[in-house]
C-alpha cells in the first residue's frame, strides 16, 4: 500500500523527533505525531499539538488527525514535545497502529521506530 506524503513526513518526524508545522482544516498547527496508522482505511495520527489553532479542544492537547486533511506539512527544527506523563491512557484515534514513539507501546505497532 502506497503511503501519502503526509504519512511519510509524519513517520520521518517521529523517527527524527522533530515537530511538524501544518494546516489542518484551515488552522495552523504545531504538533508532534505520537501514533501513526489507519482507521477504517484512512491514514490517521494521534498527535500532541503544542501550538497554533484548534477547532475543538485546548492547545496544548491531544488531537486526532485524518492525514488526507493535512496541508503544507513541514518538519521544524525545534524541540520535540510530548504530553506530561507520556501517553499511557487508552486512545481510540488509530485502530491499526503502524508506529508509536513509545517504545513500551501497549498497541502492538506493526513496525518499530529506528533512532
Amino acid at each position: 500500500m502506497a503511503r501519502s506524503a503526509a504519512y511519510r513526513l509524519f513517520h520521518r518526524a517521529m523517527a527524527e523527533r522533530r515537530p511538524v508545522a501544518c494546516l489542518y482544516n484551515g488552522h495552523a498547527r504545531a504538533l508532534c505525531p505520537i501514533i501513526l496508522g489507519h482507521s477504517d482505511g484512512a491514514e490517521k495520527a494521534l498527535v500532541w499539538q503544542f501550538a497554533g489553532d484548534a477547532e475543538h479542544g485546548r492547545v496544548p492537547g491531544w488531537k486526532c488527525l485524518i492525514l488526507s486533511e493535512v496541508a503544507n506539512a513541514t518538519l521544524v527544527d525545534a524541540p520535540w514535545h510530548e504530553a506530561p506523563g507520556q501517553h499511557s491512557g487508552p486512545q481510540s484515534c488509530v485502530k491499526e497502529v503502524d508506529l508509536d514513539v513509545n517504545p513500551a507501546s501497549p498497541y502492538a505497532p506493526k513496525r518499530r521506530l529506528r533512532r
